[in-house]
C-alpha cells in the first residue's frame, strides 16, 4: 500500500498559521487609524466614526463583531493616559512605569505572516511590543516554497537547524535570527541590523561581565542547537530590560575551553544563564531551566537583578548613624511595595561607590517625606560623606529604562565628585582646626565661652537621661559638621556663627527656668536656640532627629521661627 506524504511546506505553513492566530496582538493606533502623536480629540473622533461603522447592530458582515471589539479595546488603551504611555514605552498597556517594581507582566510580542512573492512566505517577529512602538523592532526573513530555496539562499530545512548560528565564525555576532551568515548560504533580512546578540569570548567576559555590576542574560549554543523559541524569548526579555540587563551568546563549539571553565557543557538545545551579583558581591551564573515562556523568563531575570539597596522605614531610620562618614548615601522614595528595577540596577553598578537605601512612602504629605524637604514623588535624596543632605531630584519622570539609568548614573557620578571634595575640605579643616569630636556639657566655667555674648546663636540640647544625652549628642555632632551652620558671618573672624552644647536638666534646672517658667520638666529632651545678645530664644520639643535639628537651625538662622524673650540672663552653676 502506497503511503501519501504531505509536503513539509504545507505542514510548516499550517503550524505557523496557528501560531499567528494565537499570538497576534493588534496595534491600537492602526486599529483607530490615527497617528502616534494624535490628540485625545482626534482619537475620540476616530473611535466614534469606526464604532458606528462596525457596530454589530448596523454591520452584519462577517468579522464586524471582532473588528468592533478591537476598536473598543484600542480606544480603552489610547483614551487612558497611563495605559497609552505604558503602551508607547513598552508595547503593552500593562507595562510598568519607570520606577515600578518591574513585574513580569505580559510580553506583548507578536508573530505574523507576510507575503514574500509568488510561492514564498514570510515570517516576522517583533520583540517587546507591537507595531514598532517604543523600543520594539520587527525582524523578518523569507523562505521559498516546499523543497526549494529562497533568494536568500536557504531552504525550509535550514530555517530551524541554523537558528543558532550554523557555520557561524568565532569572530561573528549572533545575529538577528541567529547569524545565518558564516557559510554564505543564508542571511537574515532584519529591519534593524543593530538588534543582534553579541558573541562573548573569555576576554570580553573578564572585561565587561565578571564582577562589573551589570546583569547579563547569556545564551550558550553550538552550530547544531535548535529552537526558535529560545531566541525569541531572549530578544524580547533583553529588549524589555535594556539598560538593566545586557545579552550575549557563547558558542560552545568554537570556544569549548571557555565554556568548560564556566561550567557550561553543550547540549542539543541551547541553554540560558543569568549572570548576577550575589549579596556577597560576587557574581555567579544561574541557569534558567523552566519553559521558554517570556513571562517566566522575565520573572526569572527580575529575581536575579542586584539587591544592594537596603529597604528602610523612614519613621525608624536613624539618619545620624546611617548618613555620616564612609561612602556617600542615596535614598529613593517611592510608593512602590518593592524596590524598583531602575534602583536595583543602579545599586549593582555603584555598589562599591555608594550606600543605597529605598523606602516606600504613602505620598508627599507623609511627615517623614516633608521633613526631608521632598515635594514630589518619586524622589532621590543624597547625603555627602560629611552627612550634608541634598535633594537629587523630585517628581522623577523617565522615557525608558535605559535612558533613566544613564541619566541617573550621570547624577551619581557628579554627586560622588562633590562628596569627595567635601570630605577633602572637611579633612583639611579638621587638621587646621583640631577640636575634640564631642559636644561640651554646659557648666559654670564654660558657659560664657560657649553661649556668651560673642556667640550669635547657641544651640543647646537639653537632656534628662543618659539615653537622651547620647541621642542629642549624635544629632548635634551631625548638624555641626554641615555648612548650613558654620561661619555664617565673617565679622567674628574664624569663630562659628553657631555653637553647640549639651545641658543636664537635673543639674542645671535653674538655667531652664530662665527660658521658661515650667523649666520644660515634662520633656525628656529639648532643643533650644539661644541668642545671647538679644536675650531671645526659640525651642523645639518632641522627638529630635538630625533632620528636625537641621530644619530648626536653618529656620533660626533665616529668621523663619518665632522667638521669645528670656525671663533673665541664664547663668550656669
Amino acid at each position: 500500500m502506497k503511503t501519501r506524504r504531505i509536503p513539509i511546506g504545507i505542514v510548516l505553513c499550517a503550524s505557523l498559521f496557528v501560531l499567528h492566530i494565537q499570538s497576534k496582538t493588534v496595534d491600537p493606533y492602526k486599529v483607530l487609524r490615527v497617528d502616534k502623536n494624535a490628540s485625545q480629540r482626534e482619537i475620540q473622533k476616530a473611535f466614534h466614526k469606526l464604532s458606528l461603522q462596525y457596530h454589530p447592530d448596523k454591520n452584519k458582515n462577517k468579522g464586524a463583531q471582532e473588528k468592533f471589539a478591537e476598536i473598543n479595546n484600542a480606544y480603552e488603551i489610547l483614551s487612558d493616559e497611563d495605559k497609552r504611555r505604558n503602551y508607547d514605552l513598552y508595547g503593552d498597556e500593562k507595562g510598568a512605569p519607570g520606577f515600578d517594581t518591574g513585574g513580569a507582566g505580559d510580553h506583548g510580542g507578536y508573530t505574523y505572516f507576510t507575503s514574500a512573492g509568488p510561492g514564498q512566505s514570510g515570517f516576522n517577529f517583533g520583540p517587546g511590543g507591537m507595531g514598532g512602538q517604543g523600543g520594539a523592532k520587527s525582524f523578518s526573513f523569507s523562505f521559498g516554497g516546499p523543497g526549494s530555496q529562497s533568494s536568500s539562499g536557504f531552504g525550509l530545512d535550514d530555517i530551524f537547524f541554523n537558528m543558532f548560528g550554523g557555520g557561524m565564525g568565532s569572530g561573528s555576532q549572533f545575529g538577528v535570527f541567529g547569524g545565518f551568515g558564516g557559510s554564505g548560504r543564508s542571511q537574515s533580512r532584519s529591519k534593524n541590523s543593530g538588534k543582534s546578540i553579541p558573541s562573548i569570548n573569555s576576554q570580553m567576559y573578564k572585561k565587561e561581565i565578571s564582577d562589573k555590576g551589570m546583569t547579563w542574560l547569556l545564551l550558550s549554543h553550538t552550530s547544531t542547537s535548535r529552537g526558535i523559541q529560545y531566541y525569541e524569548s531572549v530578544i524580547e526579555v533583553a529588549s524589555s530590560l535594556d539598560g538593566a540587563m545586557k545579552v550575549g551568546s557563547i558558542n560552545c563549539e568554537t570556544d569549548a575551553s571557555f565554556c568548560k571553565n564556566l561550567g557550561i557543557y553543550p547540549r542539543n538545545a541551547p541553554r540560558l544563564f543569568v549572570y548576577s551579583l550575589k549579596p556577597s558581591g560576587n557574581g555567579a551564573l544561574v541557569e534558567y531551566t523552566d519553559d521558554f515562556d517570556v513571562k517566566r523568563l522575565k520573572r526569572f531575570c527580575h529575581e536575579h537583578l542586584p539587591r544592594f539597596s537596603k529597604r528602610v522605614d523612614l519613621d525608624h531610620f536613624d539618619f545620624v548613624s546611617q548618613t555620616i562618614g564612609g561612602l556617600p548615601k542615596v535614598m529613593l522614595l517611592s510608593t512602590k511595595e518593592d524596590t524598583p528595577v531602575i534602583w536595583r540596577a543602579l545599586s549593582g553598578l555603584y555598589r562599591n561607590r555608594f550606600v543605597f537605601y529605598d523606602a516606600q512612602v504613602r505620598d508627599v504629605y507623609d511627615p517623614a517625606v516633608r521633613r526631608l524637604g521632598v515635594d514630589a514623588l518619586p524622589a532621590i535624596v543624597g547625603w555627602l560623606s560629611n552627612g550634608e543632605k541634598q535633594i537629587f531630584r523630585t517628581g522623577i519622570s523617565v522615557k525608558n529604562l535605559k535612558s533613566a539609568i544613564q541619566d541617573l548614573s550621570g547624577l551619581l557620578d557628579s554627586f560622588e565628585k562633590k562628596s569627595k571634595k567635601a570630605a577633602s575640605a572637611q579633612s583639611k579643616r579638621e587638621q587646621s582646626e583640631p577640636e575634640a569630636k564631642q559636644i561640651p556639657v554646659l557648666i559654670g566655667s564654660n558657659f560664657n565661652d560657649i553661649c556668651g555674648e560673642k556667640t550669635p546663636v547657641c544651640v543647646i540640647g537639653v537632656f534628662r537621661s543618659s539615653k537622651a544625652r547620647d541621642k542629642l549628642e549624635k544629632v548635634l555632632l551631625s548638624v555641626s559638621q554641615k555648612s548650613l551652620s558654620r561661619r555664617q558671618y565673617t565679622a567674628y573672624g574664624s569663630r562659628d556663627s553657631v555653637s553647640y552644647a549639651l545641658l543636664d536638666a537635673a543639674r542645671q534646672q535653674s538655667i531652664l527656668n530662665e527660658f521658661d517658667k515650667s523649666g520644660y520638666k515634662s520633656s525628656e529632651k529639648v532643643l533650644l536656640a539661644y541668642k545671647p545678645r538679644k536675650g531671645k530664644f526659640a525651642v523645639f520639643e518632641g522627638e529630635v532627629t538630625a533632620e528636625d535639628a537641621e530644619g530648626f537651625i536653618s529656620s533660626v538662622l533665616s529668621g523663619d521661627v518665632q522667638f521669645s524673650n528670656t525671663r533673665h540672663n541664664p547663668i550656669a552653676k
